[in-house]
C-alpha cells in the first residue's frame, strides 16, 4: 500500500545525518563532518568556482533547507488564482515566480552560482508540489537547476534526482491515461489510422496486419486496436495481429505480452502475437508474413533519441521496411531546432506549465494521483531534461519542435503525409467530450498564427496541415500532434 500524501513529501526531504551538527570554528559557520574534505565532494558546484567555498557550503545548505521546508509544508489554500500563467488566462498573478525561475536558469546558464543559490532560495520559499499549477511546475524546474549546482556523486544530488521504482513509474503511467485524454488521443486516433490501412488492403494481406511499435510502454495502445479488428473478423474469417515491441527491459516486456495476451483471448475471432525485443537490439527478423499490412508506431519515440543521426538512422530502417503506413506522434513545441540551453528551458517550461495546469481540469487540486503523476512522471521528465543535457546531447536532439520541423524531417526521409480521416476526428472529439470536466473545449482548423494554436481554455482538438496531421492542445498551447505517412516509392 503506498504511503499517504504526506508521507511522500516527507520521504523526499533533506536527510542529514545525525552527527552532522552545526557549530562555530574560528568565527565561521561549517557543517561537523568526519571527514571535512567530504563536504567539498558532496557540496561543490559541477565547475570550479572562484568565491569562497565556506560560504558557498553554507549557500548550498541554506538552500536544501528551504526546499526541506517546501516539501514538508501543508496544502495551502490558493483556489488556483496562477491558472493558466503561461496562456491567455487573465491574471498574471504568478509571472513574478516565472520571472524568477527565468532568471535562474540564465544565472545557472552563465555559472554565475551566487545568484542562481540566491534566486533559488527565494523560489522554494514561494512553491509547492500541492499549490497551484505554477506553484507546482516552478517547484519542479527549481529540483532541476539546483541539481545542476551540484556534483553527481553528491548524495544531495541523487535524493533530488531519485528515480521512481518501475511499480511507482507504471502506476503512475496507469493514473495519467486514466484521468486525462492526453495518452488515449494519441492511441486512438493512431489506432484509427492504423485500422483504415487494413481496411484498404483486405483484398491482398490475407486478413493479416504486424504492428511494429518502437516503444511498447506497457502496450495500453494495443486493446482498443485488439478490439476494433476483432468487430471485423469472424468465426470463419480470422484476423491475425502481430505486435513487435520495443521495451525498456526484459520484465516490462514480459508483463506487456502477458498483458496483452490475456485480454486477446476474449476474442476467438483473432489470432494475436506478440514478439517482444530490448530497445537498441539488432533486427535481423521480424518474422513477417507474406503480403501482410504493416504498420509502424511512433508514439513518442524519436524525441527520446539522443542526437539527429539516431532519428535519421531509426527513420532510414523503418523506410526499408516498406510499410503500408507510418504512425507519428510527438510532443510539440514553439520553435525550429535549437542547441542553447536557455531556449530549450524557456520552450520545456510552456511545454509543462500547460501540462500542469491541464491536470487541474483532470483532478482536484488535493488529489494523490495528480502528486503521483507530477512527482513520478512529469517531475521526473523535467530534472532529467535539465541535467542530462550535456551528458546525452540533448542540445542535438529533436524535443519540443513544431509540427512543422517533423514534417520536413519526414518527407526528407521519403515519406509523404496522409490525411487523417473524418471518422478519426469524431472519434477525437468524442474523446474529448468524455474527459472534459472544468473547461469547455474547443475545435479548430489551420490557426498557427500564434505557434500555439490559437486561444481558449481547456482541452481542444485542431485539424493542420491541410488534414493531414491532428493535434491535441491546452489553451494556447498544442501538447502533441498525430499525423500518418507512407514510403512515398508506394504511392
Amino acid at each position: 500500500m503506498e504511503d499517504s500524501e504526506e508521507d511522500e513529501l516527507l520521504n523526499l526531504s533533506l536527510s542529514v545525518p545525525a552527527d552532522r551538527e552545526r557549530k562555530k570554528k574560528k568565527g565561521k559557520t561549517i557543517l561537523d563532518n568526519n571527514n571535512n574534505n567530504n563536504i567539498m565532494m558532496m557540496m561543490s558546484c559541477s565547475s570550479s568556482t572562484t568565491f569562497d567555498h565556506e560560504a558557498y557550503e553554507a549557500k548550498i545548505f541554506r538552500l536544501l533547507q528551504m526546499r526541506d521546508q517546501m516539501l514538508r509544508q501543508h496544502h495551502r489554500n490558493h483556489d488556483n488564482t496562477n491558472k493558466g500563467l503561461l496562456g491567455n488566462n487573465n491574471t498574471n498573478n504568478g509571472l513574478p515566480l516565472i520571472h524568477l525561475l527565468l532568471s535562474t536558469a540564465t544565472a545557472v546558464d552563465g555559472n554565475n552560482f551566487a545568484a542562481a543559490l540566491n534566486n533559488l532560495t527565494d523560489l522554494y520559499q514561494s512553491v509547492s508540489l500541492t499549490g497551484d499549477s505554477v506553484e507546482r511546475v516552478v517547484a519542479y524546474f527549481s529540483d532541476g537547476l539546483t541539481a545542476r549546482l551540484l556534483t553527481r556523486n553528491s548524495p544531495f544530488y541523487d535524493m533530488i534526482m531519485e528515480e521512481p521504482t518501475s511499480e511507482e513509474e507504471f502506476r503512475a503511467f496507469t493514473d495519467l491515461y486514466r484521468v486525462s485524454p492526453y495518452f488515449q488521443f494519441a492511441h486512438f486516433t493512431a489506432n484509427q489510422a492504423i485500422l483504415e490501412a487494413f481496411e484498404r488492403e483486405e483484398d491482398r494481406n490475407n486478413r493479416s496486419i504486424h504492428v511494429i511499435d518502437f516503444d511498447v510502454s506497457y502496450g495500453f495502445q494495443w486493446p482498443s486496436l485488439i478490439q476494433s479488428l476483432s468487430e471485423k473478423a469472424t468465426s470463419t474469417s480470422r484476423i491475425f495481429l502481430r505486435v513487435t515491441g520495443f521495451g525498456k527491459n526484459l520484465k516490462e516486456l514480459q508483463e506487456t505480452e502477458s498483458r496483452l495476451v490475456s485480454f486477446s483471448k476474449g476474442f476467438s475471432n483473432l489470432v494475436f502475437e506478440f514478439q517482444g525485443l530490448l530497445r537498441g537490439s539488432r533486427v535481423i527478423n521480424l518474422r513477417k508474413k507474406k503480403n501482410e499490412t504493416v504498420a509502424v508506431n511512433l508514439v513518442s519515440y524519436l524525441n527520446t533519441l539522443s542526437c539527429f543521426m539516431k532519428i535519421s538512422d531509426t527513420l532510414g530502417f523503418v523506410h526499408s521496411l516498406s510499410p503500408s503506413i507510418v504512425v507519428l506522434v510527438e510532443q510539440e513545441g514553439s520553435r525550429t531546432p535549437t542547441r542553447t540551453f536557455l531556449s530549450r528551458f524557456t520552450d520545456s517550461l510552456h511545454y509543462f506549465a500547460a501540462m500542469f495546469d491541464s491536470l487541474d481540469d483532470c483532478l482536484p487540486l488535493e488529489s494523490a494521483e495528480r502528486l503521483r503523476i507530477e512527482k513520478k512522471l512529469l517531475g521526473k521528465e523535467i530534472k532529467n531534461m535539465l541535467n542530462n543535457y550535456e551528458n546525452n546531447n540533448v542540445g542535438d536532439c529533436a524535443k519540443y519542435e513544431r509540427m512543422e520541423a517533423w514534417k520536413a524531417r519526414m518527407e526528407n526521409h521519403g515519406f509523404v503525409g496522409n490525411k487523417i480521416s473524418s471518422k478519426a476526428m469524431i472519434q477525437a472529439k468524442l474523446l474529448l467530450k468524455m474527459r472534459t470536466h472544468y473547461c469547455p473545449m474547443q475545435f479548430e482548423e489551420e490557426d498557427d498564427s500564434d505557434g500555439g494554436g490559437g486561444g481558449g481554455g481547456g482541452f481542444r482538438v485542431s485539424e493542420r496541415d491541410e488534414g493531414r496531421a491532428v493535434s491535441l492542445g491546452w489553451q494556447n498551447r498544442f501538447l502533441l500532434t498525430v499525423s500518418a505517412w507512407q514510403p512515398l516509392s508506394l504511392i
